[in-house]
């Protein structure tokens, strides 16, 4: 690709996502991780060549980034890149397949220099900073797995009725991402989910902190010390009182007005069309969503939204 084309993909956040500072700091810091992990597969190889040796690159670091961008953000297919950059489909899926693990590592930007890579962090950081997150469940679809698999049906979400994989995803009360977790196939409950990845234990044993949830989670609360805070419980299913009613939704709508914000920061990682989908390859969809919410909450960071 010529330095013009590349120009004009950078300049453009309608193409990336992203604005070109963001992509500058991008380039400067997985390119040497891309360097080195490509250099430690080579000297593993038995075969020793001369330095210099070899084939070259058709592709550069830069180029390889901006096409998994493009891929992550339009869902742009492998043979399209592979058009637009002037290589072969190959390259494209071998370059993705090296840049995304290395996005999908970096975790969520809450300050410059300052990420969270897992839930512990995140914990700890409301904690230190006093503030409140915000969890809730995500879906994507996938392709249904083939018949005659034994975990075929594992996939298939109670809520939508459809093949998917399932993220947790946490917020503060502004809307920006301090973490997505890696997927789970969508049977699997969205409290199941938050006590696998042992978000109980660490409100149990961690600093005093708030997390608002919606009715999904109703039960963590009382595991937590009611450091898990949900919708009201309907307590007369038959003939309530006219003034429960009022009382009841009053308290469910300004339970919903505080924990709305989660339902934003999901809103802006569903703008990125791998996202947004019906995804075919299941087993990168962990990286995938982990991947976008890096690069989003680094654009937040930055002083502007998606």
């Amino acid at each position: 690709m010529g330095n013009r084309a590349r120009a004009a993909i950078i300049g453009s956040r309608r193409i990336t996502g992203l604005t070109p500072e963001v992509i500058a700091e991008l380039v400067s810091e997985i390119g040497p991780l891309w360097h080195e992990r490509h250099q430690a597969v080579l000297s593993a190889r038995p075969r020793r060549r001369a330095v210099g040796a070899g084939a070259k690159h058709k592709l550069v670091f830069v180029d390889r980034l901006l096409a998994t961008l493009v891929h992550l953000r339009h869902g742009a297919t492998h043979d399209v890149l592979a058009c637009w950059f002037s290589v072969d489909r190959s390259t494209i899926t071998r370059a993705i397949g090296e840049v995304r693990p290395l996005l999908a590592e970096r975790g969520c930007t809450i300050a410059p220099g300052q990420r969270l890579r897992s839930l512990a962090e995140v914990i700890d950081h409301l904690g230190a900073e006093g503030r409140t997150g915000i969890i809730d469940g995500t879906e994507t679809r996938v392709r249904r797995p083939a018949a005659g698999r034994k975990d075929r049906e594992k996939f298939i979400s109670g809520k939508n009725k459809q093949n998917a994989v399932k993220s947790m995803v946490v917020t503060d009360t502004e809307g920006r991402l301090l973490f997505c977790s890696p997927a789970e196939p969508a049977s699997c409950a969205d409290i199941t989910h938050a006590r696998k990845l042992g978000l109980v234990k660490l409100l149990a044993d961690g600093p005093a902190v708030e997390i608002l949830a919606d009715a999904g989670y109703q039960g963590l609360g009382a595991q937590t010390g009611g450091r898990v805070v949900t919708p009201p419980h309907r307590k007369f299913k038959k003939n309530p009182p006219e003034w429960y009613e009022e009382m009841h939704e009053r308290q469910r709508k300004a339970h919903s007005s505080r924990r709305i914000r989660v339902e934003h920061g999901i809103g802006h990682l569903k703008n990125w069309r791998a996202l947004a989908r019906h995804h075919g390859r299941r087993e990168h969809m962990s990286d995938i969503i982990q991947a976008v919410a890096g690069l989003l909450s680094h654009q937040q960071t930055s002083g502007t939204r998606m």
